[in-house]
C-alpha cells in the first residue's frame, strides 16, 4: 500500500533486518519491475523493504524541474532515518546508484551492503553537462532549461535545468575517495547505452572498501531487467542478506 511521508511516496513491507530500500533511477518510478522484483524477494526472505519515489516523481509531490541531487539525496535520508532504525542495504539504480551512495556516506555505521545497478554518479556532470555541444550549453545557460530526448516507453523528453547541473557539481562523488568500507557489488551491462560500463570501474577505485565486486554482463541494458539479469540482482543481494 502506497503511503506518504510528508510529501514523499513509499511502500514499505515490515520484516526482519537489514531492512532493503531501493532507490530508482532519473524520471523512474517506484513501480518499476526491479522495484517490485526486490519486493517479492524481500517477502519471501523475511526481510523489511522500502521503495520509494523523489520529490517530483512518481506519486510524490514537487515539481521534477525545480528538484535536484541534493533535494533527492535529502528524499532518501527521510525515508532512511524516518522509516528504519536497523541496518540497511541500498540498491541503487542508475541516478539512485549516486544517491543511494550519498546516502550511504550519511549513515555509513548503518549500512551493512551497497548494490548499484548501472550507477550514475555525477552524471549530471560527465554524462549530461560534458557531451552537451557548446550551443546546447550556452542554451542552457541562458534559458535555464533544455529538453534532451528520451529513447524510453513514454518519449517524453528529460527537462534539464541549469539548476540541476550547477547544485549536482557540490554532490560529485569520482573525484576523490568514497569512504565506504562494507560489502559494495556493482552490476553494470555492457550494451547499456546511457551509463559507459567503466563508470563502474571508476567507482570501485574511488571506493575505500575492500570488498568491491563489479560484475559486466556483456549483453545487459541499461534497464538490467531481463530474467537473468534479475536473477543475478537476486543472487547478489541473498549473498549479502547472508
Amino acid at each position: 500500500m502506497i503511503t506518504k511521508l510528508g510529501h514523499i511516496a513509499y511502500n514499505k513491507i515490515a520484516g526482519k533486518s537489514p531492512t532493503v530500500i531501493f532507490m530508482g533511477g532519473f524520471r523512474s518510478d517506484m513501480s518499476g519491475a526491479k522495484a517490485l522484483y526486490l519486493e517479492e524477494l524481500c517477502k519471501a526472505t523475511g526481510n523489511s523493504f522500502i521503495r520509494f519515489d523523489y520529490s517530483g516523481h512518481g506519486e510524490s509531490d514537487g515539481e521534477f524541474e525545480k528538484c535536484t541531487i541534493g533535494k533527492w539525496k535529502k528524499d532518501a535520508l527521510q525515508i532512511i532515518e524516518e522509516l528504519t532504525n536497523d541496518e540497511i542495504i541500498i540498491i541503487g539504480s542508475s541516478m539512485g546508484g549516486w544517491i543511494g551512495l550519498l546516502a550511504a556516506l550519511e549513515v555509513k555505521k548503518r549500512v551493512k551492503g551497497f548494490i548499484g545497478i548501472a550507477a550514475a554518479p555525477d552524471f549530471t556532470e560527465d554524462l549530461i553537462w560534458n557531451e552537451f555541444d557548446e550551443f546546447t550549453q550556452k542554451k542552457l545557460e541562458r534559458d535555464g532549461l533544455v529538453l534532451m530526448p528520451n529513447c524510453y516507453d513514454d518519449q517524453e523528453p528529460y527537462p534539464i535545468t541549469q539548476e540541476l547541473i550547477e547544485e549536482g557539481r557540490k554532490h560529485l562523488l569520482l573525484r576523490g575517495e568514497i569512504k565506504l568500507n562494507c560489502p559494495i557489488r556493482l552490476l553494470q551491462g555492457m550494451d547499456d547505452e546511457d551509463v559507459p560500463y567503466e563508470t563502474a570501474g571508476s567507482i570501485a577505485e574511488c571506493l575505500t572498501s575492500k570488498d568491491v565486486e563489479v560484475h559486466l554482463i556483456k549483453n545487459a541494458s541499461h534497464r538490467f531487467s531481463e530474467p537473468e539479469n534479475l536473477e543475478l540482482l537476486k543472487n547478489t543481494l541473498l549473498e549479502l542478506l547472508k
